[in-house]
């Protein structure tokens, strides 16, 4: 049976812990970027200042929530859980986006799109990893 809590003493939950402290931190500078040169970034990304703003806004409450679990004792398994499930979807609706057409993404802007998937897909990778090694 899973445990419910994770113990930090333990070499697994240290990774972990050290997984979700630098996805909060890149996540963080990442959404603070979007904030400050939302206006700066439309023209060369396509990606409208309104919408880098809220993406923003809303990288900012994830980063704050993943160093919130990084700092605690003990880390809840579900919380873990669900920071891998929110990573995996993220990479994926980040790919999806991309391929969409619903921003008129330069080329700078698509690379910008997949890139970024590739860094919340490796975190959710790191993330899941950390786990396993739990139990």
């Amino acid at each position: 049976m899973r445990p419910t809590t994770l113990a930090r003493r333990d070499g697994g939950a240290a990774f972990l812990c050290s997984a979700l402290r630098v996805d909060g931190w890149s996540t963080g500078i990442f959404g603070g970027v979007l904030l400050a040169g939302a206006g700066l970034l439309r023209d060369p990304l396509g990606v409208p200042t309104g919408w880098s703003l809220a993406f923003g806004v809303v990288m900012l409450g994830g980063a704050l929530a993943l160093l919130s679990i990084a700092r605690r004792p003990a880390v809840a398994a579900r919380y873990a859980g669900a920071v891998v499930t929110v990573n995996a979807l993220s990479a994926a609706g980040m790919i999806g986006l991309a391929g969409s057409g619903f921003f008129a993404l330069t080329g700078l802007g698509l690379a910008f799109l997949l890139v970024g998937a590739a860094a919340v897909a490796t975190f959710a990778g790191l993330e899941f990893a950390g786990l396993r090694r739990l139990g």
